[in-house]
């Protein structure tokens, strides 16, 4: 999917006036012009190392599915992962996974400094643009990442499948997990493959935690996700999943 858009973010469906607010940091594997193709073969470039294949899909699905906005990246995370704040190493990283990536070797400050001027700053500042217009209308929000992982891990099978992540606040992701298995046969784990420990939950700490905002991150098994009848297929089955923990949260205290 190396297709190159224009600017740094596309949010799609900013009208749609449903609960949730989707984000998709590694939609694509695209590497314009600018920043070239970083040195790396054709190979990596479609490979996970640079973008989260299926997530898009599925991000997509869930928003026309539950009538939401979708803020999702044009570039590949290995230009600047949007996930991640300017210090951080792995923002642009000079080796990911079991690649190195040349094109990230030795970059200079204002190297760097122009990427996150024209990558990460605008992007979250449209997703913090779209938080803010539904405040303004009385909503509360519920941010939603969604990402993909690799079924194998430095030479390690996952058994998970689905992956429920949280940062501060645990209250939506353990809701969605207890929906996941009374619904769903997904092996669902809390915090798997990945936590807030590994820096993943950039997106959910800057933007919904200061604004006291529900969210969740979503991390599916990338070989559940191989082509677009799969990727609809998975969010018909998790938008439930999303509308009940939705539900369990907000049902009010039964009076005895």
């Amino acid at each position: 999917m190396e297709d190159e858009t224009e600017g740094a973010v596309v949010l799609e469906r900013r009208a749609a006036k449903g609960p949730f607010v989707f984000v998709c940091e590694h939609a694509v594997n695209a590497f314009p012009a600018r920043w070239g193709d970083l040195g790396l073969t054709a190979s990596q470039r479609h490979a996970h190392v640079a973008w989260d294949p299926g997530a898009l899909g599925l991000a997509r699905a869930l928003s026309v599915q539950l009538e939401s906005p979708l803020v999702r990246a044009t570039t590949s995370r290995l230009i600047y992962d949007l996930n991640r704040p300017p210090q951080s190493a792995s923002a642009m990283p000079a080796r990911s996974e079991l690649h190195d990536i040349p094109g990230n070797a030795d970059l200079s400050a204002k190297e760097r400094l122009d990427r996150t001027q024209a990558l990460y700053l605008p992007f979250h500042a449209e997703l913090r643009m779209l938080l803010a217009e539904k405040l303004a209308l009385g909503q509360r929000p519920i941010l939603v990442t969604v990402h993909s992982f690799t079924p194998v891990y430095y030479g390690r099978p996952r058994d998970v499948e689905l992956g429920i992540i949280h940062d501060a606040d645990p209250a939506l992701a353990c809701a969605v997990l207890e929906e996941a298995r009374a619904q769903t046969r997904l092996d669902s784990r809390l915090n798997e493959p990945y936590s807030a420990a590994d820096e993943v939950t950039h997106t959910l700490a800057l933007q919904a935690t200061p604004l006291g905002l529900m969210n969740v991150m979503l991390e599916l098994r990338n070989d559940l996700l191989p082509d677009a009848a799969a990727q609809k297929a998975m969010a018909s089955l998790l938008a439930p999943v999303l509308q009940a923990a939705l539900a369990r949260i907000q049902k009010p205290l039964e009076v005895v």
